[in-house]
């Protein structure tokens, strides 16, 4: 066991991954309710031997804090569109590297939020790789990703797919809420 892992295990929390080990993927984390939700997830990713991406505010990546976040795996999100779409430009990510493993949250913010972010769905099918769809469950103490789905062309379909596996997830989330589908 690793230093992440002697930390989960440490503060009371467990971890249950049975979704496979894949060199490319999505990784889809909700509720998304708390900033611990990233430090709980990195830690759980790391104590698997694994690296994930993740994207964050362009905001945030600020000297010397950027060359941490960039090292962590942190991607910034332009606040303003500069003419090219985000989306493709992970698709490209994904396509180039060998491996990337892309954390999102499909609410996009911590606060509560009726429409969720699609994003992460189009990513997952124009560069053909599945979604792992993951729960950091406070009231539990446990972080899950047991489940793996490859979207279709049909975003709507695919979404009421994303939200019917967090239907009932609200209890899961830190702060109960602020999170709905």
């Amino acid at each position: 066991m690793n230093i992440w892992g002697r930390l989960l295990k440490w503060s009371g929390w467990k971890v249950s991954v049975t979704a496979p080990r894949r060199d490319k993927c999505v990784i889809c984390v909700a509720p998304h309710t708390s900033n611990w939700d990233f430090i709980l997830g990195l830690a759980t990713y790391r104590s698997l031997g694994r690296k994930a991406n993740f994207l964050m505010k362009e905001f945030w990546f600020f000297f010397p804090l950027k060359y941490i976040l960039r090292a962590f795996g942190g991607i910034p999100v332009p606040a303003k569109k500069n003419g090219s779409s985000l989306t493709e430009k992970i698709v490209d990510l994904f396509r180039k590297s060998k491996y990337v493993n892309l954390a999102v949250t499909p609410e996009g913010t911590r606060s509560r939020k009726e429409k969720w972010r699609t994003g992460f769905l189009y990513i997952s099918y124009e560069a053909q790789v599945p979604i792992q769809l993951g729960i950091i469950d406070y009231a539990k103490k446990e972080i899950r990703i047991n489940e793996e789905f490859y979207p279709s062309s049909d975003i709507e379909k695919d979404m009421k797919y994303v939200k019917k596996f967090y239907a009932n997830s609200a209890n899961a989330a830190r702060y109960p809420e602020k999170f709905t589908i």
